[in-house]
């Protein structure tokens, strides 16, 4: 009877892996790749050739994407998976000319349903009165005034 416990266990285990690996389904966004994208659509008061760039680092808890300095309409993009208790959060701070906001770039609950419209991806364009998002391209909102 031992024998036949320790030999059910691990059974047991086995199917419930298995079903659940192989019952993905279209609202199983666990393994959605999704596409996260800053777009420094800012204004240059300057004059040409002297560039007034956009300053920005974006993190998780785990991942540091790590700071960078966008030029006029440069993008700045990475790749992330919804982790399985879905708290997957991207944040990010920018600054430019004086002004700097922090703002969440992706967060789990909140995304993982408006990103899928517009080939997975969370689209932000920073403009001189905030940050504005789109999940088609074509139509933005400004979520995080200046």
């Amino acid at each position: 009877m031992a024998k036949l416990k320790e030999s059910f266990l691990p059974v047991l285990a086995l199917c419930i892996f298995y079903s659940l690996a192989f019952a993905v389904s279209e609202e199983d966004l666990l393994f959605v790749n999704y596409h996260i994208h800053i777009t420094n659509n800012l204004p240059s008061d300057l004059p040409p050739n002297i560039p007034s760039p956009l300053s920005i680092h974006c993190k998780s808890k785990d991942k540091d994407i790590g700071e960078k300095r966008l030029l006029q309409n440069e993008d700045y993009t990475w790749d992330s998976k919804i982790n399985y208790f879905r708290t997957t959060l991207f944040f990010c701070h920018a600054w430019w000319e004086g002004k700097q906001r922090y703002f969440e770039a992706f967060v789990a609950n909140r995304d993982e349903h408006r990103c899928r419209k517009y080939h997975n991806s969370c689209l932000w364009s920073v403009r001189d009165d905030g940050m504005y998002f789109s999940n088609n391209n074509s139509t933005w909102s400004n979520e995080y005034p200046w």
